[in-house]
């Protein structure tokens, strides 16, 4: 019996001796530490610090780079081909390819991201308790608590989406939630990260009697699928579609929320293919619904959705064009963070850019890379054609930021699918870009974008007059369905989902709106 004992107490000791030996990971000039299993990635632990993988870890993107100060951190043959010897020997690694076996300490770049909120308050007043509406999307999350006695917005909790270390984009995220593994994994992360926010927001209001009635979610259709653990399989293969797409009902306990009131909670449904319920909050939003006369609503976010109708009738559809214009597939692209160019101006036949956060230049975000094109375009850096005409295949935009021949050709990629997306719907109205009375610009990519840029590299067609940048529609629309469960209902049964890919007419219309207008004058 006391052998017995002895090998218990042994095996109790080595068991608790390997859950504590964890690794410290230093940042700086953060001045954090984290820690990290034995053999565990980087990539696990760096995205909330501001490091990017947009390829999902691959190591094909070159967007996750770290700088190994002490410690060390096996190369191998992906980063041999990414860095020359001279780069591997100052420290630099690509995180996703990297495993720590023991302490190091990196150097990160202080971070610091710009994430749209909504602060307009609700037609609401009199009831108990408070509501909680999310955005979820594909990059970023917010949160909102709910006053329902006054309507008022009690507090407001961002983050980034914590799948985005396995894809920037919607496509990216669906491949790696093709096994049961990955779908599990990124159904996981996303439940914790709101349920982590929703608590975050009943913190900071420091009382012990708050009760929440309800959690209203809306996202796109691959956000929904990976929230409500519908098969993303169909999303993976054309035509896109999906015959589960509808509202999901939980009582937060069933979910694994420990919620003040075991609130509700709703994801809102989708539209039809990639179109989702960020789409119905924006109609909602924008008052589309109501218009006598045709009204656009595009929302350019990783992936790009179009909307055109009246209190009649409303066509949606999608495009993958979002992936460009939030810095993905754009060789020094990044998110609207700290480093990134988000304007450009000519000054003296020159660029001037402004950098987010006032320090050296250290990529370009989307705002920055359609301002960058239109002073391109007239100054005549760059032909109608997307050429660059300086011979080197490169231009340089500040600091050592620059733009290549492919970037040019990714930039008009999207704006072609959105433009032909808009001609498409507009045809099948059997109307002219004259016959629609406003456009409205969501998103926060929409809400940054100049304007005149826009219409420069035609992105938006000169002829829209009334362009407004209508900010967060799809937590501002969610808000208002927290006032009335059942408003959409009205909505959806007037929508029409238009599959771009099966019209017989968007290659044609796609390829005529690749190229550029003629510099002016």
């Amino acid at each position: 019996m006391k052998n017995r004992w002895l090998v218990f107490v042994s095996n109790s000791i080595n068991f608790f001796t390997v859950i504590m030996k964890k690794i410290i990971v230093r940042l700086e000039p953060l001045g954090k530490t984290v820690k990290l299993e034995p053999g565990g990635s980087l990539q696990d632990i760096l995205f909330k610090y501001g490091i990017e993988f947009p390829c999902g870890g691959d190591g094909i993107c070159g967007k996750c780079k770290v700088r190994l100060i002490k410690g060390n951190l096996v190369i191998n043959d992906i980063q041999r081909q990414y860095f020359t010897d001279e780069e591997l020997a100052e420290g630099w690694r690509l995180a996703c390819q990297c495993r720590v076996t023991e302490p190091v300490t990196l150097e990160l770049v202080q971070w610091e991201m710009r994430i749209l909120s909504d602060d307009q308050k609700i037609g609401i007043h009199g009831q108990k308790g408070y509501a909680v509406a999310v955005d979820l999307g594909t990059t970023t999350l917010v949160a909102q608590l709910i006053d329902l006695s006054t309507g008022t917005i009690a507090g407001t909790q961002t983050a980034l989406n914590p799948q985005a270390q396995y894809g920037a984009d919607v496509m990216s995220r669906i491949q790696y939630a093709l096994t049961d593994e990955g779908a599990k994994k990124l159904r996981r992360f996303i439940s914790n990260i709101i349920s982590e926010l929703i608590m975050e927001l009943v913190y900071g209001l420091d009382r012990e009697d708050i009760m929440i009635t309800q959690v209203v979610i809306a996202g796109n259709t691959a956000m929904h699928h990976l929230f409500c653990g519908v098969d993303v399989i169909p999303l993976s293969r054309v035509p896109f579609e999906t015959d589960n797409d509808g509202e999901y009902t939980w009582q937060s306990s069933e979910i694994g929320w420990n919620l003040p009131g075991n609130p509700s909670v709703r994801f809102l449904p989708c539209l039809g293919g990639f179109v989702g319920s960020d789409i119905l909050a924006g109609i909602i939003a924008t008052g589309l619904y109501q218009e006598e006369e045709l009204t656009a609503l595009i929302d350019l976010g990783t992936n790009g959705e179009i909307v055109i109708g009246n209190s009649n009738q409303i066509l949606i559809a999608s495009t993958a064009a979002g992936p460009a214009f939030e810095g993905a597939k754009i060789s020094m692209g990044m998110r609207a963070a700290s480093g990134a160019i988000s304007k450009v101006v000519v000054k003296d036949g020159q660029f001037d850019a402004h950098v987010i956060g006032s320090g050296r230049a250290l990529g370009i975000c989307g705002s920055g890379l359609v301002d960058a094109v239109a002073c391109a375009l007239d100054t005549g850096q760059i032909e109608p054609s997307g050429k660059i005409l300086n011979g080197t295949g490169r231009m340089k935009i500040r600091d050592a930021v620059f733009l290549i021949q492919q970037d040019i050709r990714e930039l008009q990629l999207a704006k072609a699918a959105i433009a032909a997306g808009l001609d498409i719907l507009i045809q099948r109205f059997s109307a002219s870009i004259s016959d629609i009375n406003k456009i409205h610009i969501a998103g926060a990519f929409g809400n940054y974008i100049n304007i005149e840029s826009a219409r420069r590299i035609g992105l938006i067609s000169s002829e829209f007059k009334d362009i407004i940048q209508a900010g967060n529609t799809s937590l501002a629309g969610t808000k208002q369905m927290i006032i009335n469960n059942e408003m959409y209902q009205g909505i959806k049964d007037k929508i029409s989902h238009v599959s771009l890919g099966t019209d017989p007419e968007f290659m044609d219309r796609f390829v005529e709106n690749m190229t550029f207008a003629e510099s002016p004058g």
